[in-house]
């Protein structure tokens, strides 16, 4: 029993980091896949949207950002944020204690471990994603993972005592990161013919999750991945990403990988699998990924805004006519996020299984 349970505990990755020449095998790419630490130079830069404009009353300004919107949302499936309301010092804490927490000693963050009994794992807490097979290839990352809302979903032993702030600034980033979802989903419902509350009344009682992401130095950052290629199973994303250390990539027609630039103070928003599914396929889910590197230790914040469990995922039903044939199939949100941590783990996409 012992050996069966060593290889789906991994070691916490930043332990490992501090003493190890080569990373071990476990987390060595295929040659074939390995990554290119440097990304091609974008055919045309991701576009920054505006939030400010956008919501302001119709004029040309907030046309203009809509129609960046739109382009974005359909040809990348993200945009930079700016002009979103987080003023910067919020933005700098909220980083500053995401560094506390991973620069606590390991017995203290062990103590909101995501293994239950020391074996049994669950999404929330922290540690590694989900291991599922003893030859899947394990990612250069820790993670923290938290419900931040509703209230009533809280795991609130999970929260951290230290840094004494971490919970205080987690709470009011949760309040003003949901000022930005909500008025971003009612845009998209626009874009595609819905009423504004469409995307944001599905969400009035679904699950956010924070995740934390600490990306430690590797010393052959073209062998790991930081974080595998992936798309998220959320509605939308909104993640605020190191503003000293680039390395989150997208995945652009024909496979070429690009970097998603660094924007001082910029937060960057992406769809998730659900959208697209809801939208019929207007919307596209981000193929994306992390790489690391040498030099620097890496850190990211994700705020996931995901449907309730017991919610059907499928095409709205006024997308869906003879010119827009339904593209996708129908399924639970809680089977969906299991698909999703299934299929991540084995680096494959949740959204083909529903694909028609």
């Amino acid at each position: 029993m012992a050996n069966e349970q060593s290889w789906k505990i991994p070691p916490i990755v930043q332990e490992l980091a501090a003493g190890v020449q080569e990373p071990p095998s476990r987390y060595v790419v295929r040659e074939k896949d390995r990554p290119t630490v440097a990304g091609v130079p974008m055919p045309e830069p991701i576009p920054v949207v505006d939030l400010s404009r956008l919501s302001a009353p119709s004029d040309d300004h907030s046309a203009d950002e809509a129609a960046k919107l739109r382009s974005a949302l359909q040809n990348w499936g993200l945009f930079l944020a700016v002009g979103h309301g987080i003023e910067p010092d919020l933005l700098t804490e909220m980083m500053k204690v995401t560094r506390e927490f991973y620069s606590l000693p390991l017995e203290e963050k062990q103590k909101y471990s995501n293994l239950v009994n020391g074996k049994e794992f669950r999404v929330e807490g922290y540690g590694n994603d989900m291991v599922i097979a003893e030859d899947q290839t394990l990612d250069w990352c820790d993670r923290f993972y938290l419900i931040v809302e509703p209230v009533s979903q809280k795991i609130h032993s999970l929260w951290p005592t230290q840094p004494p702030s971490f919970s205080d600034v987690l709470r009011e980033y949760t309040v003003r990161c949901r000022e930005i979802a909500e008025p971003v989903l009612a845009n998209m419902a626009k874009l595609v013919g819905l009423h504004e509350g469409y995307f944001v009344g599905m969400l009035e009682e679904a699950t956010t999750y924070a995740r934390f992401n600490y990306y430690p130095r590797c010393p052959r950052p073209g062998h790991v991945f930081g974080l595998k290629p992936h798309s998220d199973g959320s509605m939308i994303t909104v993640v605020s990403i190191d503003d000293a250390v680039s390395g989150l990539q997208v995945q652009g027609d024909g496979g070429v990988w690009y970097d998603v630039p660094i924007v001082p103070n910029a937060l960057v928003v992406n769809v998730g699998d659900t959208a697209e599914i809801l939208s019929n396929g207007f919307f596209k889910s981000p193929v994306h990924r992390v790489v690391t590197n040498t030099e620097r230790e890496r850190v990211s914040l994700g705020m996931f805004y995901s449907l309730d469990p017991e919610t059907e995922i499928e095409p709205a039903p006024e997308l869906v006519d003879e010119q827009r044939p339904r593209r996708y199939g129908k399924m639970k949100a809680k089977d969906y996020l299991a698909e999703l941590f299934e299929k991540f783990a084995r680096g494959g996409r949740a959204i083909d299984t529903v694909k028609i």
